[in-house]
């Protein structure tokens, strides 16, 4: 029910803000801003399902490539210790704690044209185990908040486009983005353990935790002895390598085993325009929802307040200019990429308002967007704790952003 009202809130604000500046302005011009919206949306979200559904199609593809030829098994071997005690529901050995290990590597690397197909994969095991097919169970929730907390380890897109916009170093952004996301990934997990009453401190939990946060702690040294000008071809060079490695090792792995790997790809890239085709109605009620609130002076209305009462308890408002990002990055990725281009063209590349947005594009997901999108996939209607735990999470992500980019990039 937490989308319902989210969704209507979106509309109604949006109606009393224009209505506002109508009577007390005269201003007509959010009433038409907001209808054009509906129909620009409309068209976007139809686009988009339709761009998604090729590679949808060839994630899909591989993924069966990859089950069938027990990459899948592996990967889930792998980490059943860890989403074993995170998700208890899920019987040991399920290939869908392979699905979504393969999504949450996607994610780290950056790849988000990979990792949702891979997600939506995902998920739809998770539904076959979920007996209240139209309620979130928990496990779908925790693998919900790990999405939409973002774990990204090499930000490509982001350096890319700081590169468009020229600046000076691209990849200076890269750790601030790594320890940030990290942050948030960790408040997560941890509202979801208090939510779904997880005990954290199993010495299994403990033991990944450490792993990882050595992991990420070896990238950020590496990174660090690391000449500016390359870092970004680095890391971008080594995302491509591995996704191409993991598609090789797929191929190969299933082909020593005599699979047919043809027909695998094939047999699982039907269901990528299947699934494309499912998401349409829950994409578009998202984003005209996004756009009318956006085009109503709503979120403009509400980036003045923040930085009125920062300014009233004597705070330093330079991150204001960049929360735009930061507020739309839960509702859209592409309107939140927007906002952080042009953040970046009107205050410039290398100021802090243009690095910090970069930084808040990285510190987290795009929350609705995969809310609507991964559940409305499976047709679960009841998201139960999902959105507070997402929200949270991106909270963390933001806060973290702010004090890490002051830490950075302040003079």
């Amino acid at each position: 029910m937490t989308l319902n009202y989210i969704w209507l809130a979106f509309f109604v604000i949006a109606f009393i803000v224009a209505l506002f500046r109508l009577v007390f302005f005269g201003d007509i011009e959010p009433f038409n801003a907001m209808t054009g919206s509906t129909f620009d949306m409309a068209k976007t979200g139809f686009e988009l399902s339709l761009g998604l559904t090729g590679v949808m199609t060839l994630w899909l593809g591989i993924m069966k490539i990859g089950e069938k030829g027990g990459v899948i098994q592996i990967l889930a071997r792998l980490v059943t210790p860890l989403f074993s005690r995170l998700m208890p529901e899920v019987p040991k050995g399920h290939p869908v704690m392979g699905s979504i290990m393969m999504n949450l590597a996607a994610n780290m690397l950056g790849l988000d044209n990979a990792a949702t197909p891979l997600g939506l994969k995902a998920m739809q095991q998770l539904q076959d185990l979920n007996k209240e097919k139209e309620r979130a169970s928990d496990p779908m929730i925790m693998f919900l908040v790990l999405n939409t907390s973002g774990l990204t380890i090499i930000p490509v897109s982001i350096m890319v486009y700081r590169a468009q916009m020229g600046a000076a170093q691209p990849a200076d952004v890269f750790i601030p983005i790594l320890i940030a996301t990290f942050f948030s990934t960790l408040v997560g997990v941890i509202t979801v353990s208090l939510f779904q009453r997880i005990k954290l401190w199993q010495p299994v939990i403990l033991m990944y935790s450490a792993g990882l946060s050595l992991v990420v702690a070896s990238i950020i040294y590496y990174f660090v002895q690391l000449p500016q000008d390359q870092i970004g071809p680095i890391s971008s060079g080594a995302s491509n390598v591995i996704l191409l490695s993991i598609i090789v090792f797929f191929l190969s792995l299933a082909a020593f085993r005599k699979v047919n790997v043809y027909d695998a790809f094939i047999e699982g890239a039907k269901e990528g325009f299947t699934v494309a085709v499912r998401i349409i109605p829950y994409l578009i009620a998202m984003l005209v929802g996004i756009g009318v609130f956006r085009a109503s002076g709503a979120m403009d209305f509400l980036v003045d307040g923040i930085k009125g009462l920062v300014a009233w308890f004597g705070g330093d408002v330079s991150f204001a200019d960049a929360i735009p990002t930061a507020l739309m990055k839960p509702l859209s990725g592409s309107g939140a990429r927007g906002m952080m281009v042009e953040t970046m063209k009107h205050f410039g590349a290398d100021s802090f308002a243009g690095r910090l947005s970069c930084v808040f594009q990285g510190a987290s997901d795009t929350t609705f967007y995969i809310l609507a999108v991964y559940f409305g996939s499976v047709g679960v209607r009841y998201t139960r704790h999902a959105v507070a735990a997402g929200l949270i999470a991106d909270l963390a992500g933001v806060i973290s952003a702010i004090v890490v980019s002051y830490l950075f990039f302040a003079v």
